[in-house]
């Protein structure tokens, strides 16, 4: 997600540091500690503004939820999201998703979410999408053992591209859903990305894998 650079979006966020972890190296090995309870943690890597990560902490008191981005502007719109709720189990992070291993130790996190994910359509910019199989070895180290990926996308070719590199890479494919909002899910925590394209009439795929 692109947006127009914010004005101030730096000192927000550090005047913030009950919700935005400054320093996450430091973090590695201490999150539940840092959240003060061993409640399961889930994040979401590319959590844009914030609407799915925020949505789901409110739904769900009892997981501690973590929204990753590496984009200054966008995670300071995150930040209002998680202030005007008043959730207490979120935190954010300014961090690459390609370097999670530097921010949380081996089977630290429960579960993951990728949402609505640049699709990088050129084939030479394969090794860029976060279900590449580089990806995965990172995800498959800070997961448990049978940790699980929640994938959602308007993409119809990354979504076939998706299976196949899960298949691929030995994940089990528990739930795969050709039109989300056509169907039988309850809970749905919608992204502002799924609201728009939802409301253009664009169909949404998700897939639960499980390594």
């Amino acid at each position: 997600m692109r947006v127009r650079k914010r004005k101030g979006a730096e000192e927000h966020l550090e005047n913030n540091p009950q919700y935005v972890i400054l320093n996450p190296e430091d973090a590695k090995g201490r999150w539940h500690e840092i959240f003060g309870n061993n409640n399961p943690i889930h994040i979401e890597v590319g959590s844009g503004k914030g609407a799915f990560i925020t949505g789901m902490a409110l739904q769900n008191p009892e997981i501690n939820y973590i929204g990753i981005d590496i984009q200054l502007s966008v995670l300071s719109y995150a930040l209002d999201k998680v202030l005007a709720s008043g959730a207490q189990n979120v935190k954010l992070l300014r961090v690459d998703g390609s370097a999670l291993t530097n921010y949380f130790e081996d089977g630290e996190i429960d579960l993951m979410y990728l949402n609505f994910s640049d699709p990088w359509p050129k084939t030479k910019h394969e090794k860029r999408r976060l279900t590449y199989k580089t990806f995965l070895d990172t995800y498959k180290q800070i997961l448990p053992e049978q940790g699980e990926i929640h994938f959602k996308t308007d993409n119809r070719g990354l979504f076939e591209y998706s299976l196949a590199s899960f298949s691929q890479y030995g994940m089990t494919l528990k739930q795969v859903w050709l039109d989300l909002h056509d169907s039988a899910y309850e809970g749905n925590i919608m992204t502002e990305y799924e609201e728009k394209f939802s409301r253009k009439g664009q169909v949404i795929y998700r897939v639960e894998a499980k390594f």
